[in-house]
This record gives C-alpha cells, sequence and structure tokens, in this order.
C-alpha cells in the first residue's frame, strides 16, 4: 500500500450519524470513533479499501442543509447540483450506488450522465454534503 497524500477531513453537525450513513451506503468501513462526553464526534476515521476520510462534530459547525433552512443566502449556491466541495467517489456500479443511496436518504442532484471518464452522477447525503459518483471504467 501506498501512502495516502491526501486525507479528506469532513465536518458534520452529527458525525456519528454521518459515520452510520456513510458505512451503511457507500460500504466504507469504521477504523476510529473518539467522542466527547456529550456523545458529539470528536475525531472519526473510515476506510474504503486502503484510502482514509476523517470526521468530527465542530462545536460551531452548520451543514450545507442547516445553513439553507437558516436563510437564503445559501439558496443559489445549494439549487446546484455541482460538487463546489465535496467528494469524488469511484463506484464498481453507478445504479447500483446510486439506488443504495438513495434507499439511505440521499439526493440525487443531477441526472446520470454518459461519457468520458465515466457514467457519473451527484448526490447530497443526509446533512447536505455532496458526493460525485463515478462509474469505474473497466478496460
Amino acid at each position: 500500500m501506498s501512502e495516502q497524500l491526501i486525507v479528506p477531513m469532513l465536518s458534520y453537525e452529527d458525525g456519528c450519524r454521518a459515520m452510520d450513513w456513510l458505512v451503511a451506503t457507500f460500504g466504507f468501513a469504521e477504523q476510529t470513533r473518539w467522542t466527547d462526553e456529550a456523545g458529539r464526534l470528536t475525531h472519526g476515521e473510515l476506510t474504503l479499501g486502503d484510502q482514509v476520510i476523517m470526521l468530527a462534530s465542530p462545536e460551531d459547525y452548520r451543514s450545507p442543509n442547516t445553513q439553507q433552512a437558516l436563510g437564503p443566502n445559501m439558496a443559489p449556491w445549494l439549487n446546484h447540483p455541482w460538487i463546489y466541495n465535496g467528494l469524488l467517489l469511484r463506484v464498481d456500479s453507478l445504479d447500483d450506488a446510486l439506488s443504495k443511496a438513495k434507499a439511505h436518504g440521499a439526493v440525487l442532484l443531477s441526472p446520470v450522465e454518459d461519457g468520458f471518464p465515466g457514467r457519473r452522477a451527484r448526490v447530497a447525503d443526509l446533512e447536505g454534503q455532496r458526493w460525485f459518483l463515478i462509474e469505474r471504467l473497466v478496460y
């Protein structure tokens, strides 16, 4: 295994719930979960294959969904399907990944697109974080 040079770090209002959602939805495996006395996630690590992402619930963090509910300032940003800040996740089957994501409450942000570098679609997770799902090309 080569050293991972970039490790995504995601904030969630409810990091423990987000970890459970990512495990159930995208097949991540939980490696580390540290919580404070109140049950707030202070540090979490999930793996997918040999890749790691980290999660936490900073005390003052407000998710994209909460920001949109609090006022109209986020609406123009969130009304587009684009991945301004988010993650690209390569999947073996886009149809299977989308089916599972929608079954777990993900919001489809764009229709499925065909073309290089593969079939793709965009979804928002339980707190509005954006995921760009792209089907791996098989040569």
